[in-house]
């Protein structure tokens, strides 16, 4: 089932950052640092560009015509070696 509702995406997309702030604040509250907060950015931002080099720039730049439903996919087409 596609959610469609704009509402229903938004607090989707709301829950998802409430989830990522109580993970983020969980695995610094033992004992924090500035370099394990340093390196939970850089995870952060690298995994953010890792989502939008695989589902925006191979889609845009590298082959237009390919069309895939997730990571999964995107590793099986890979691996043929098209």
């Amino acid at each position: 089932m596609d959610i469609k509702s704009p509402a229903l995406l938004k607090l989707k997309g709301a829950l998802f950052g409430l989830l990522a702030l109580i993970a983020g604040t969980l695995l610094l509250a033992p004992q924090f640092s500035w370099q394990s907060l340093g390196l939970l950015a850089i995870t952060i931002w690298a995994s953010c560009r890792t989502y939008y080099f695989c589902f925006y720039v191979l889609h845009h730049y590298v082959d237009p015509n390919f069309r895939y439903a997730g990571l999964w996919d995107l590793i099986k087409h890979g691996l043929r070696g098209r």
